[in-house]
């Protein structure tokens, strides 16, 4: 097991030891809207490569009028520091509720614990381009990690790309502070991409090149790997020439705490979770169901901006028995299927359906 797995939380779900995959127990995820580094999620798909800060460069190039290099003191001292608040969200997220529907094998086997919201801090990906001068046939800002991952007889550094509209946007970060705290070497150190409202995928760690070109990037991960195929499709027919990159995130919703623990109590029982919008937009509303979707009920948002998650909260009044619990986004452009099984695929992505739970009920003594 990797040498980070004592940083996290004691009861951090390992879903894969080498390299380490892992994220919090629910529960514990919507006690804060700001998670912090012990319970943040886990993606890899290599081990955590070793850096060594000072000696460290981000090299800028490909369809720019000048290419730079640039040490973390070159980004802290000729740009201007800016700290955003974003939520980082596995494309993966809430699999094993399409994994119960048909099988998915070689995936990691996610519940909704794939998703973690911070406070980064750095540079504005943007600045940096301009300094660079970024030419009019640019399309895509293409980023390079230093992992490096292993593909059969193939090693190769993990990558991707974003259009170069949302690269310019004032909250794509590359950043080196979590929390107001450096990076975490898990989470990136000494520098990764920040990209709110898209997939984890593209938020790039330990970034040390960044390319502007006019075609998406040729990375496995962005070309192949990271792609939304119809239910038609398995993995012994897919064309990997066809099929969605993916990039922003879907709406949803998500069941995290039950009040009292499982089985509840009937009476007043509080629920809690956490919801988000399409491509990382605000939330209206979240609505809940305790009867299998007859019946819908508002809950509480909590606070929460463009890129960030919302945690709500309601109590809701249970009668003994098994009850299905149903949550979802409410509001425009939060379009979600009803069940898992419509968005099935063979890479368990992108499920944003209506997350349900079965509930036992006790009669209150």
């Amino acid at each position: 097991m990797e040498r980070i797995r004592p940083t996290k939380h004691a009861d951090f779900i390992v879903r894969h030891a080498a390299p380490f995959n892992g994220g919090p127990p629910l529960a514990a995820l919507v006690d804060s809207p700001i998670t912090p580094e012990e319970l943040f999620y886990v993606r890899n798909h290599a081990p955590v490569p070793e850096i060594d800060a000072t000696a460290f460069r981000l090299s800028v190039g490909g369809l720019v009028e000048r290419s730079l290099e640039l040490s973390l003191d070159d980004l802290k001292r000729e740009f201007e520091f800016r700290r955003v608040e974003a939520t980082l969200q596995c494309a993966g997220n809430r699999r094993d509720e399409l994994i119960a529907v048909r099988e998915i094998p070689g995936e990691v086997p996610w519940g909704a614990e794939a998703i973690g919201n911070a406070r980064w801090g750095g540079v504005a990906l943007r600045d940096v381009l301009a300094a660079a001068g970024v030419s009019d046939d640019a399309k895509h800002a293409a980023f390079v990690g230093r992992d490096r991952a292993q593909k059969g007889s193939q090693t190769f550094p993990f990558g991707g790309s974003i259009p170069i509209e949302k690269a310019n946007d004032s909250d794509v970060l590359l950043a080196y502070e979590m929390n107001g705290k450096p990076l975490p070497a898990t989470h990136g150190y000494p520098l990764r991409v920040v990209v709110p409202g898209y997939i984890g995928a593209r938020s790039v760690k330990w970034v040390s090149e960044i390319r502007v070109q006019a075609t998406p990037s040729d990375n496995y991960y962005q070309r192949k790997s990271y792609k939304l195929f119809p239910p038609t499709v398995s993995a012994e027919t897919v064309d990997w020439d066809h099929g969605l990159m993916l990039g922003e995130v879907g709406p949803t919703a998500v069941l995290c705490r039950i009040d009292g623990g499982v089985p509840a109590k009937a009476g007043p029982v509080g629920l809690a979770g956490y919801a988000m919008g399409a491509g990382g937009t605000e939330v209206d509303g979240v609505e809940v169901s305790i009867d299998g979707g007859a019946i819908w009920h508002p809950a509480k948002l909590g606070s929460g901006e463009h890129g960030t998650w919302y945690l709500w909260r309601i109590v809701v009044e249970l009668t003994a028995g098994e009850h299905e619990i149903i949550v979802r986004v409410h509001g425009s452009g939060s379009h979600q299927p009803d069940h898992a099984a419509t968005g099935w695929n063979f890479k368990g992505y992108m499920n944003t359906a209506w997350h349900r739970t079965l509930l036992q009920v006790d009669s209150r003594t």
